[in-house]
């Protein structure tokens, strides 16, 4: 047994509220499984993780995140297959992206065993929270903020850590339409767009609020200085599909490095899709629309896993995109999904089991 899970201490939950749940009508993200894994960094160093009842956490009003917003976190998911076993799909990719965020903002480094023995830990404790419903996943959100304490400007000598379980539905339903954005950003140069911290969403919500009151569900980021560059899909990467090529933006200090982005790529590669990763400009997407080269346009994250754009608008002009049967975004999904449900070979070893 690891060591680490040698020391983790588990205290129960008196009573589950598991029975309360509908596991065929979950929303996402706003119902959490009994228990959470806690761990504080004070001192110097990470102490030994451990599991508690899901609950209110109690910090003082000088606690720098409230100040600073010195906080990161992930998402990931769990799955059950048909023979109850769960699954992981990628968890080190995770991991490691949680530690280039804590870099970026000046956080502790967390050790991979406390990562990932602890997350292993919870789900074996509430497993059976994991839903097995079409469609259906344990959400999973690792987050680390500031908690120590002072009015100074300067990074917090102590963190939290913390992993809470939310099994949930689908992020999107239906179809998606966009607003390519031509005068807020996302992030810049030299800032902290390829972390997720909490910062980088708080800044989206108030376009996109702007966006879904003239009729769309979301934002297209485009570059800071110029806006001529699509970069993100709300708080997705994004893909577009000119004939038959799939492109997508080069990561950068200004987009973040997604898991999906990463295996729809490697997919690609081996279905034999062309695929290029470079700048792509507003008016190369206008103008495929225009004479019907643009095929497809998708984002890709880990909690839609693939989220198909029906139209975007641009300069007071919508366009619709083409239903294409079998489309890239389809063929995408399916085999990314059946590899996260284990009902196909994992080629990549991407699929890690309990």
């Amino acid at each position: 047994m690891n060591s680490t899970m040698q020391k983790i201490s588990i205290e129960k939950v008196k009573e589950s509220k598991i029975e309360q749940v509908d596991f065929n009508n979950l929303a996402f993200g706003s119902l959490f499984s009994d228990h959470m894994l806690v761990c504080d960094y004070r001192n110097g160093a990470w102490e030994t993780p451990k599991i508690t009842p899901y609950q209110p956490i109690t910090l003082d009003p000088s606690a720098k995140i409230f100040h600073y917003g010195q906080s990161i976190f992930e998402g990931m998911k769990a799955y059950k297959d048909d023979k109850n076993k769960t699954w992981l799909f990628r968890p080190l990719e995770n991991f490691k992206r949680l530690n280039v965020s804590a870099n970026r903002m000046a956080i502790p480094e967390l050790p991979e065993e406390f990562f990932m023995e602890g997350l292993k830990a919870l789900l074996e404790l509430d497993n059976k929270w994991i839903p097995q419903t079409e469609g259906s996943s344990m959400y999973i959100r690792p987050f680390i903020f500031a908690s120590g304490n002072g009015f100074h400007a300067s990074p917090a000598d102590a963190y939290k850590f913390i992993i809470c379980l939310a099994p949930s539905g689908s992020y999107f339903s239906g179809k998606v339409k966009v607003l390519i954005e031509e005068k807020y950003s996302r992030s810049a140069n030299g800032g902290v767009g390829y972390a997720k911290t909490g910062g980088n969403y708080a800044g989206q919500f108030y376009p996109t609020q702007l966006a879904v009151a003239k009729g769309y569900n979301q934002v297209i980021w485009t570059d800071d200085s110029t806006h001529e560059y699509i970069e993100e899909a709300g708080a997705m990467n994004i893909f577009i599909r000119i004939d038959d090529t799939l492109i997508t933006g080069p990561t950068s200090d200004r987009i973040l490095d997604g898991i999906t982005r990463k295996s729809i790529l490697q997919l690609a590669e081996k279905k034999g899709i062309k695929t290029e990763v470079r700048k792509i400009t507003v008016t190369e997407v206008v103008e495929a629309a225009k004479n019907g080269r643009l095929k497809e346009m998708f984002g890709a994250g880990t909690a839609a896993v693939i989220s198909p754009i029906s139209a975007f608008g641009y300069r007071d002009v919508d366009y619709d995109l083409p239903e294409i049967e079998n489309s890239f975004a389809s063929q995408m999904k399916k085999e990314i999904t059946d590899i996260q449900y284990n009902r196909s070979e994992d080629p990549f070893g991407w699929r890690v089991g309990l």
